[in-house]
């Protein structure tokens, strides 16, 4: 059985394409704390946030989406359940992001480079409507009557009191991007592997979008918005060329012959005539054979066939010919 991580046909010199892991390294933790930073300047703006949520709650109730309480009252039939979707929301986040890019990173380093590029336009995008759309959860929200799950049964990532956090802007709930990572994190793995049992890995988002909304973390419409960022992203940013990969291809595939300098025969009076024939660098085929047909039309000497039409009989070859040339043909 392949693996859900068995990696597609090896990438051509991907030790060239795979960018140096300390210049990495950097990239990846300076991004990081942009993001937590910028989210902070998000903080003061509370007013403005529970007006967003009421206008959110009245959104998805106009375009008749599910409550959020429908999957909510699920979890709180089990405190098992309810504290294990807490956990799920609190550890799994970050863990998963980071495993996808080292798996990348080590097998496949030009899916690495471009899933680390939607990766930081998504999250610069999150920022954005972060500091524009400040928005509290649906666990804040007293018209969604929902249960702080994870201040009740805990773990909980985030303060009592969200004017007093230190560590998290809880007011940047608009767009989720605990299940737009999750979502990318599905898609390179896609991408990047070859296994039949790849598409499993859409079950960590949907995963991710029950735990988000059944924990009052997001709406609905935080998951709709990140889908939405996530696939402009992805229609902007291409995958890489692979560095030195067609040429080596067809160094593989055509190797050049041991010397492409064609001969010519120069008469004593210095006009050029024809040389032999001799087969075209471009008309190779692998291992540079030619066919019979080829060979047998610039021969010298021709060997005419004769073909029974007789069913079951064989056909007569006569004796071989000279070619003539000239005025004697």
């Amino acid at each position: 059985m392949n693996s859900l991580t068995e990696p597609a046909a090896p990438e051509p010199d991907s030790r060239t394409a795979r960018p140096p892991l300390v210049r990495e390294l950097l990239l990846v933790v300076g991004l990081f704390l942009v993001y937590k930073f910028g989210r902070q300047l998000a903080n003061g703006h509370t007013a403005e946030a529970f007006r967003n949520a009421d206008h959110v709650w009245s959104f998805e109730r106009a375009l008749d989406l599910p409550g959020e309480g429908a999957v909510q009252s699920v979890l709180l039939r089990s405190d098992a359940l309810v504290h294990l979707a807490n956990t799920y929301y609190a550890t799994v986040h970050f863990p998963a992001t980071l495993a996808l890019l080292v798996f990348l990173y080590l097998r496949r380093p030009r899916h690495y480079v471009w899933t680390r590029r939607v990766l930081a336009a998504l999250t610069a995008a999150a920022l954005a409507l972060h500091l524009t759309f400040p928005l509290a959860p649906p666990r804040m929200l007293k018209a969604a009557h929902l249960v702080d799950t994870a201040q009740v049964y805990g773990p909980s990532v985030y303060a009592a009191k969200p004017d007093t956090d230190t560590m998290a802007n809880q007011f940047a709930a608009m767009p989720s991007l605990h299940f737009g990572w999750a979502l990318m994190v599905a898609i390179g793995l896609i991408v990047a592997t070859k296994s039949r049992w790849r598409w499993l890995w859409l079950l960590h988002p949907l995963l991710t979008l029950l735990v988000v909304v059944g924990t009052a973390n997001h709406y609905w419409l935080d998951a709709l918005v990140a889908t939405a960022l996530l696939g402009v992203a992805l229609a902007v940013i291409r995958m890489p060329h692979i560095v030195g990969g067609p040429p080596a291809i067809r160094r593989h595939l055509l190797p050049a012959p041991a010397s492409t300098v064609v001969p010519t025969a120069v008469p004593a009076h210095g006009t050029r005539e024809p040389a032999p024939w001799s087969p075209a660098a471009a008309f190779r085929t692998p291992p540079d054979s030619l066919s019979a047909s080829d060979v047998l039309a610039h021969m010298p000497i021709r060997i005419p066939v004769q073909v029974s039409s007789t069913p079951g009989s064989t056909s007569v070859a006569t004796a071989p010919q000279p070619v003539t040339t000239g005025a004697g043909r």
